[in-house]
């Protein structure tokens, strides 16, 4: 509302000083000598009606007729009526005061009377000229009003389709990582502890870290290799994963939890203990694009009638989040399965 007025103000200030100056051009630069008379019906009289044909039919009939009642017949009604009312008290004015209203300078700088009706069609043009011009604004400040509010809501809708996306995303997390300490727990493992401990560090990023729009690269990329050794403990001899980091990390943002669902997919649906053919997790990095892919054999014995959650939330967030700056490629062959992710950071 306070964004609207502020525009409302703006255009009409622009309005009334281009006009002001216009008329204050035409009073220095006139040919003939204008009596006191005169510039009170010209400049402050009719310069009334003006500004009250504008503004009536700003604040009233646009308003009352066409945006809050649809009465589009009743407003073009309304529109001739003001066109005609105001010309009449000028026209009648002017007849009562032909010397001072009806006189003009031809080239020859002789003064000679304005035919009534040249002047009358002057004055219907300049009455309907205020009211076109009130139209054009009103119509233009309502405009930018509308787009301000239809940004303001796609970027509420955004934000919370953001936070609905998120409060899957870290209960899901939580979810497999209890389950794997849970199955550690069951085998009375020595790994329990280092897992409990593993577990702490991936919900204080979870919580603290990744509230905020943006995190640091590198502690995305540490949650990543917590959550690798956090997997390493499910198995007796570890899991087989190879991680590459290549290229520099250093101060560039990314999404927090944008890539861990990559990485999750790998471990519940892949192969994670064959030594000859372990997860491989790439990340090449510079101060603008982030490389990053996953690939693990597949596992026709490691399904999650669950699943599904990880990967199509990752992928709604990079569409609202990076849109036109992400690429991100699903190979799916019958015994591996990559997903690469280009991001412009």
């Amino acid at each position: 509302m306070k964004n609207s007025s502020r525009a409302s103000l703006i255009l009409n200030c622009i309005f009334w000083g281009i006009l002001g100056l216009i008329t204050l051009a035409a009073i220095v630069f006139s040919s003939r000598e204008h009596s006191i008379k005169e510039y009170i019906i010209d400049y402050v009289f009719f310069a009334a009606i003006n500004v009250g044909v504008f503004y009536i039919n700003y604040i009233v009939l646009i308003p009352e007729l066409i945006k809050k009642r649809k009465k589009y017949l009743w407003y073009t009604v309304c529109f001739i009526l003001l066109i005609g009312v105001s010309a009449g008290i000028k026209i009648g004015v002017a007849l009562l005061n032909p010397e001072d209203v009806l006189q003009t300078v031809n080239n020859k700088g002789v003064v000679q009377r304005i035919p009534l009706v040249n002047y009358i069609i002057a004055v219907v043009f300049i009455s309907g000229f205020f009211l076109v011009s009130s139209c054009i604004i009103k119509f233009a400040v309502d405009w930018f009003s509308n787009e301000r509010i239809q940004r303001n809501l796609e970027s509420e809708k955004k934000d919370m389709e953001l936070q609905f996306l998120k409060s899957q995303l870290n209960p899901h997390f939580l979810f497999n990582s209890l389950n794997n300490i849970y199955s550690l727990a069951y085998q009375k493992s020595d790994k329990t502890a280092d897992a409990i401990l593993k577990l702490s560090e991936m919900m204080r990023y979870m919580i603290y870290e990744s509230n905020d729009s943006w995190v640091s690269l590198d502690k995305e990329v540490h949650y990543v290799e917590s959550y690798v050794e956090l997997q390493k403990l499910r198995f007796k001899d570890g899991a087989a994963v190879e991680i590459s980091i290549n290229g520099v990390i250093d101060g560039q943002k990314i999404v927090p939890l944008i890539l861990m669902s990559f990485v999750e997919n790998a471990f519940k649906h892949g192969v994670a203990n064959d030594k000859g053919d372990p997860i491989k997790i790439n990340i090449i990095a510079n101060q603008k694009i982030l490389h990053f892919s996953v690939t693990n054999k597949k596992s026709t014995a490691n399904k999650d009638a669950i699943g599904g959650v990880g990967l199509n939330n990752v992928e709604r967030r990079l569409q609202l989040l990076y849109p036109d700056r992400y690429k991100l490629n699903i190979v799916n062959t019958p015994d591996h399965y990559t997903t690469e992710l280009m991001l412009d950071l």
